[in-house]
């Protein structure tokens, strides 16, 4: 019984005292137990979705999955927008060692302010997940998808709670950059086969995230190793997360395009080959994982 009321009494004393209250207020911030539940609920539903739609016909949703696509490009440009003036185009802000600024007001307050949108839009995109389950896209609901769009929920409520700022910038600002051009990427691949001539760009799109996620180790090293004024216990938990996605991104690059062209090089010295690349069709036609 001891251990559970210290648990209690530390997770009180985190979410009253060491919590930013500037976002205590905000929708979902109050507890971490809603986006537990969101979470928990997706996980539920992408396992028994996928039963429930084994002998069912897959749903088309082309128009939402343009609507959708769309919508999550313009939210994404917004977001990066914000983190462009509030950070990195704010000549008071350290681009190598930024601390934590909890002003209730001006550019700090602003980006406390994105910083939520940026969790937000993780809510959202669980809606990935469940297109594919009603589409009956079950091939591309591989581990690397769930991992990635149940733990970026939960990851971000705990930075929006205590560090909504200071050198979490640095992650949010770069994924968001990227879900621009990856979003218009699916938003074309939802247009129909007709589109296929302009994706050519597949296979950059998962070179640009595997650059993000170096780019931000090595700039969390960065700011940790000069002491930055900024909970460094942040900083281990992005490293230890960040260096799950090069793993996991870095075997499906290897799977996705090092292996195919293994094979169609083998193929083409007139050999035979068991190996076939994992199909990207996923939003529209084509897609790869985040």
């Amino acid at each position: 019984m001891t251990f559970f009321k210290n648990l209690v009494h530390n997770y009180e004393y985190a979410t009253t005292k060491l919590n930013d209250p500037r976002t205590a207020d905000w929708f979902l911030m109050s507890s971490p137990w809603p986006t537990i539940a969101i979470v928990t609920a997706y996980l539920v539903f992408v396992y028994g979705g996928q039963k429930w739609m084994k002998n069912r016909d897959a749903y088309s949703l082309k128009d939402l999955m343009l609507c959708y696509n769309f919508c999550l490009v313009l939210l994404n440009a917004y977001i990066f927008y914000e983190y462009l003036v509030s950070s990195w185009l704010n000549p008071n802000f350290s681009k190598a060692c930024q601390p934590m600024d909890y002003s209730n007001e001006g550019l700090p307050l602003r980006l406390a302010k994105v910083s939520w949108w940026f969790y937000f839009s993780k809510i959202i995109e669980l809606l990935d997940t469940v297109f594919f389950v009603l589409r009956k896209k079950n091939n591309q609901i591989s581990f690397l998808h769930v991992y990635h769009h149940s733990t970026m929920p939960l990851l971000w409520w705990t930075g929006v709670t205590f560090v909504p700022g200071g050198e979490s910038y640095q992650c949010a600002s770069i994924n968001s950059f990227i879900h621009v051009l990856m979003y218009t990427y699916y938003l074309l691949a939802a247009m129909g086969p007709q589109m296929q001539k302009f994706l050519w760009w597949k296979k950059y799109m998962t070179t640009l995230q595997l650059v993000q996620f170096w780019w931000i180790l090595g700039h969390t090293f960065q700011a940790m190793y000069v002491n930055c004024d900024f909970p460094i216990e942040f900083g281990y938990a992005l490293l230890g997360y960040d260096f799950s996605h090069i793993v996991l991104f870095s075997h499906f690059y290897y799977k996705t395009y090092t292996k195919k062209a293994r094979a169609k090089k083998v193929e083409s010295n007139g050999d035979v080959s068991n190996g076939k690349a994992e199909d990207l069709s996923e939003n529209g036609s084509t897609r790869k994982r985040k």
